[in-house]
C-alpha cells in the first residue's frame, strides 16, 4: 500500500538530537564491522559454536554464508568507506547475526529498486538495505498502480525510521511541512518510501487545487543531493538516519539542513523469500537473541540512532 497522504508526525526532535551523535560515529568508519571475510577454518569454529546454527536451512548452513542483496550507497545504513570496506548499520547488524547463526553476511551491490527482484531470482538469499517493510511489498503490489506485480516478500523487522526533508543549508524554500511541497520540485531515490510519500503528496497538490509538486527520481540518494546541490531541485526526501547523517557530514556540515519534523515512522526489515520461512524464523530469533545480549544496544548506540531502536523483531509488522 502507497504511504498514506495523512501523516503521522513522529517524535523527531529527540531524533533530531542524535544527529551529532551520528556525526561523531563518522569517526568510528574504518572500525566498522561491515567486513565479513573469515577463513575456512574460523568460519567451521564459529558454526559449531554459534547457539542459532541448527536453525538453519541445510543449505546455507553447509555453505557457510548469507547472501545479501544492498544498495551500498546509503550512509549511515549500508556504505563504503575510504578503504572500499562495507560499513554502516546494517553490516553491523549482520555481523552480530552471523556470531548467532555462524555464517558470514556477504553483502553484494545492487540498485535499490531491483533487489526484490533479485530476491525472487535467487541472486540474494535476502535483501537488507533500509527497506521499510509495507504491506504492498509484503503482497508483490505496486504501491502507484496496485496491481499484483510479484509474490511478495516477507520481513523480519530490526529497526524502525522516519522520513525527513532536508535542503541546500540557509535555503530551506520556507518549508516547514509537506504541504509546503506544492510549486516545489523534489529529488528523491527511485522506489523508496520516500518516493511514494513523494507520489501520494503531489497528488495531494493537485486535488488541493495547488501548485504541482515536480519530482525527480534517481538511482541512488547521492545523485538525489546533488541534483540539489546544483539548484536543480529544492529539497531531497529520506530516511531520517540518512538525512541526519548527510546533514552533519557533507560538506563538513555547511552542504544541508533538516526542515520539519520526521512523519511516517516505520519498521525496517530484512526481506526474505515467501517460501523460505525456515530461513525467516532462524533471522528474527537471531534479532532477538542479539537484543537480548546487548549487541544491538551497541549497535545502535555507536551510529547514534538509539531512538530507532525495537525491544522485538516482529515479522511482516508493516502497515
Amino acid at each position: 500500500m502507497t504511504a498514506s497522504s495523512t501523516r503521522r508526525t513522529t517524535a523527531s526532535r529527540s531524533r533530531i538530537a542524535a544527529v551529532g551523535a551520528i556525526a561523531v560515529a563518522g569517526a568510528l568508519l574504518l572500525t566498522g564491522c561491515g567486513d565479513q571475510t573469515k577463513s575456512d577454518d574460523s568460519d567451521t569454529a564459529e558454526t559449531s559454536a554459534a547457539p542459532l546454527a541448527d536453525k538453519l536451512p541445510k543449505a546455507i548452513r553447509d555453505k557457510g554464508v548469507i547472501k545479501v542483496g544492498s544498495d551500498i550507497n546509503y550512509a549511515p545504513v549500508e556504505f563504503r568507506d575510504d578503504s572500499g570496506k562495507t560499513v554502516g548499520i546494517d553490516p553491523d547488524v549482520a555481523a552480530a547475526l552471523g556470531k548467532q547463526l555462524g555464517v558470514k553476511f556477504e553483502f553484494q551491490n545492487g540498485t535499490f529498486d531491483a533487489l526484490i527482484g533479485g530476491l525472487a531470482a535467487k541472486r540474494y538469499d535476502v535483501a537488507m538495505s533500509a527497506m521499510t517493510d509495507t504491506k504492498d511489498r509484503q503482497e508483490g503490489v505496486d504501491s502507484e498502480t496496485g496491481k499484483k506485480v510479484g509474490a511478495g516478500v516477507d520481513f523480519v523487522d530490526y529497526f524502525t525510521a522516519g522520513v525527513s526533508l532536508y535542503t541546500n543549508k540557509g535555503d530551506d524554500q520556507g518549508i516547514k511541512t509537506w504541504d509546503d511541497l506544492c510549486g516545489k520540485t523534489m529529488a528523491v531515490q527511485r522506489n523508496t518510501f520516500s518516493h511514494d510519500l513523494a507520489k501520494d503528496q503531489a497528488k495531494k497538490c493537485t486535488d488541493d487545487g495547488k501548485k504541482a509538486l515536480k519530482i525527480e527520481d534517481f538511482a541512488t540518494n547521492p545523485e538525489a543531493e546533488t541534483r540539489m546541490r546544483s539548484k536543480g531541485a529544492d529539497v531531497v526526501s529520506a530516511d531520517f538516519p540518512i538525512a541526519a547523517y548527510s546533514t552533519k557530514n557533507a560538506g563538513g556540515g555547511k552542504h544541508f539542513e533538516i526542515v520539519g519534523d520526521q512523519v511516517e515512522a516505520g519498521p525496517y526489515g530484512i526481506a526474505v523469500a515467501k517460501d523460505n520461512t525456515e530461513l525467516r524464523d532462524a533471522l528474527q530469533a537471531a534479532v532477538n537473541a542479539i537484543i537480548k545480549n546487548g549487541e544491538y544496544e551497541k549497535i545502535v548506540k555507536k551510529w547514534g540512532v538509539e531512538d530507532g531502536a525495537v525491544t522485538e523483531s516482529k515479522i511482516n509488522g508493516g502497515s
